[in-house]
């Protein structure tokens, strides 16, 4: 897509493409790359006035037992939770837990129409680097002939 075609992308667009996005990153084996561009998008929604910060939740599941912060984002009719800079703590309100009746809009776009959306609309895309740094080569078996032992040590 051409630079000019990003603003075509509407709101609620964007909003789904990161619902998905997100959903997929909570299964993922290396979901790094989905949350920075989950990150990236909404932290452009919030520069352009398109998202808002609703406040903080305390996090569901604390990492090792310690409790703290997910900000509260609203991007059209979806929300979403972020890590919080040290200013979000000053400016935006405490809203105790997570409420467990709210639930998302549900979305039917794919996760690769989903990451074509939020690479548009971000201007960022996985490098070569990035996308095989995680990997492994892998090596293939070896055989031996039937009858033939493997050396092993004892």
């Amino acid at each position: 897509m051409q630079k000019s075609e990003q603003a075509n992308w509407s709101i609620s667009t964007i909003a789904q493409a990161i619902f998905v996005i997100n959903k997929h990153a909570k299964t993922a084996t290396n979901p790094r790359d989905l949350y920075s561009l989950k990150h990236k998008a909404i932290r452009k929604l919030i520069e352009k006035k398109e998202a808002k910060k609703i406040g903080m939740h305390f996090t569901k599941n604390p990492k090792k037992s310690q409790q703290h912060s997910d900000l509260l984002i609203r991007v059209g009719d979806y929300y979403f939770h972020v890590p919080p800079s040290k200013s979000d703590f000053a400016e935006v309100p405490h809203l105790g837990t997570v409420s467990e009746s709210y639930r998302n809009p549900k979305t039917s776009m794919t996760l690769t129409k989903a990451k074509n959306v939020l690479q548009d609309y971000t201007g960022w895309r996985q490098t070569s680097d990035e996308k095989h740094s995680g990997h492994k080569q892998r090596q293939a078996p070896v055989f031996k002939r039937l009858g033939e032992s493997y050396p092993w040590k004892p």
